[in-house]
């Protein structure tokens, strides 16, 4: 039986305006129900390539497509931005309402639900995230863990096919940080994942890519792996082979 993709990326390119060397040439990208990292050097273009998933940024070149159709129209793009969330690298800039409730509730009013209807969502997803009780709190005064689960259950509450997650994990406190593993480990969604935090990746995703040159190649399996140790630069990509204990 063939499996539609969810979303689909066609030979992409894009230069960002003002730039001259491209940031992607003839991108391919095809996502089912995955849940996929990204790996790649600062400015290689990992957050562009989200935008671009949720058409914030127009390629120069290329298709998105959304369950086979081609997003071309400004009518399509409600569809693709109720399926495919985006949570941002900062909260801050995906709360913007006095409560949490009133953030949570937004995205579903957006949708067309009734006032009732979005409160509901609303408090049914804070539930399910381990945020009851959080409703009536104000949303500048949540520590930086907390406006991530909320920036979280902002897109959660619009109920998408896709999580597109960007460094979720950066100034998270290690409780945060494996509730978020765990929250999304019980997720049907699929999701792809931006982190340097290797360790998290492969708690969260069954294969990475990295972004490399304006082209995604996926990595070798092998190195992906948890076990403790301690050295520099242990949160990025590394190999254990060919060393010997020191007596």
């Amino acid at each position: 039986m063939i499996t539609r993709s969810l979303l689909e990326l066609r030979h992409i390119s894009y230069t960002p305006p003002g730039g001259i060397t491209p940031l992607f040439q003839d991108l391919n990208l095809e996502v089912s129900n995955q849940r996929l990292g990204l790996i790649g050097p600062n400015g290689c273009g990992k957050t562009s390539l989200f935008q671009i998933m949720v058409s914030l940024l127009t390629p120069d070149s290329g298709e998105l497509l959304l369950e086979g159709r081609t997003i071309s129209k400004a009518r399509d793009l409600r569809g693709l931005r109720r399926d495919v969330g985006l949570l941002f690298q900062s909260s801050d800039d995906q709360l913007f309402s006095p409560t949490v409730l009133e953030d949570v509730a937004f995205g579903p009013l957006n949708l067309g639900k009734s006032a009732a209807e979005a409160r509901e969502i609303a408090s049914t997803t804070l539930n399910n995230l381990g945020l009851a009780g959080f409703e009536e709190r104000l949303t500048h005064r949540l520590s930086g863990g907390e406006k991530k689960l909320v920036a979280l259950a902002t897109i959660l509450a619009m109920r998408p096919k896709l999580l597109l997650l960007d460094e979720p994990t950066n100034n998270l406190d290690p409780a945060t940080r494996e509730r978020l593993i765990q929250i999304l480990g019980s997720l049907q969604q699929a999701h792809i994942i931006i982190s340097h935090d290797w360790d998290f990746l492969d708690q969260t995703t069954e294969a990475v890519y990295t972004l490399a040159h304006g082209h995604l190649h996926r990595c070798d399996e092998a190195r992906l792996h948890t076990h403790p140790h301690v050295h520099p630069y242990g949160d990025q990509p590394h190999d254990h082979q060919g060393k010997t204990p020191e007596p």
